[in-house]
């Protein structure tokens, strides 16, 4: 056990079963994201993309930083998405040399069925903790992806 295991009160032993439990519930949460991903007729990354935009408008440099691309990569994902609809580039309000890509109106309403789908999917797991416990949770991971989440 190293000191600060002792001092965190956690052996390793207890680091393994924390990295566990977390890759367990990822993989049920990934699961659920393929599976709604696949009827929808989309790819995992692109529902990604549809998450991440779905209350903001960003670069597509932004993006591809985000979910590890490159940027030509997300390009052709993006150009994807505008021919079916629900995506579509402008310009930047903040930088006339940029260009933002943001949800079409499809794009909000494919995305919100999305979000209320997942919730309804992962909604028994968190529904098992009472409401002080799914906030602990909640700020915790929050903690533990540290500004990391977009």
């Amino acid at each position: 056990m190293t000191t600060t295991d002792r001092e965190s009160g956690g052996g390793v032993g207890d680091q393994d079963a924390l990295v566990d439990a977390l890759v367990q519930f990822s993989y049920r949460t990934m699961g659920v994201l393929s599976r709604l991903a696949a009827e929808n007729d989309l790819s995992l990354t692109q529902l990604r993309v549809l998450g991440i935009l779905r209350d903001r408008r960003l670069r597509i440099t932004a993006i591809a930083d985000y979910l590890g691309l490159e940027k030509s990569t997300l390009s052709g994902l993006v150009d994807r998405a505008e021919k079916r609809g629900l995506v579509e580039r402008a310009p930047s309000a903040t930088d006339r040399r940029a260009v933002d890509v943001l949800l079409t109106a499809s794009g909000h309403d494919l995305s919100s069925r999305l979000t209320a789908e997942l919730r309804n999917e992962l909604t028994p797991y968190t529904s098992t903790l009472p409401a002080d416990e799914q906030q602990q949770v909640r700020s915790l991971i929050e903690r533990m992806l540290g500004g990391d989440a977009l």
